[in-house]
C-alpha cells in the first residue's frame, strides 16, 4: 500500500507544545495511520477506518470533562 500522500494532524489534545503528540492521517483510502510525533520516520499503526472511528469514539465518551 502506497502511504507517501498520507496528510498528518496533530491530536486536538496534544500538549507541552506539541512535545507528547500523536498524529493522525486519515485521508487515504481504506486506512487511518497513527504515529508519534517525536519518531516520525518510526513505525506506523495502521487501522481500518471503522476500527479507528470506534476507537475515537469511545475515547470520547470516557474522557469527556477529565484531563
Amino acid at each position: 500500500m502506497e502511504l507517501t500522500g498520507a496528510r498528518w494532524r496533530k491530536s486536538t489534545r496534544s500538549n507541552n507544545g506539541g512535545a507528547s503528540c500523536v498524529e493522525v492521517a486519515d485521508n487515504l483510502s481504506g486506512v487511518v495511520l497513527v504515529r508519534d510525533s517525536k519518531d516520525r520516520t518510526g513505525p506506523n499503526l495502521t487501522f481500518a477506518p471503522d476500527a479507528w472511528a470506534n476507537f475515537v469514539s469511545f475515547a470520547r465518551e470516557n474522557t469527556t470533562g477529565q484531563r
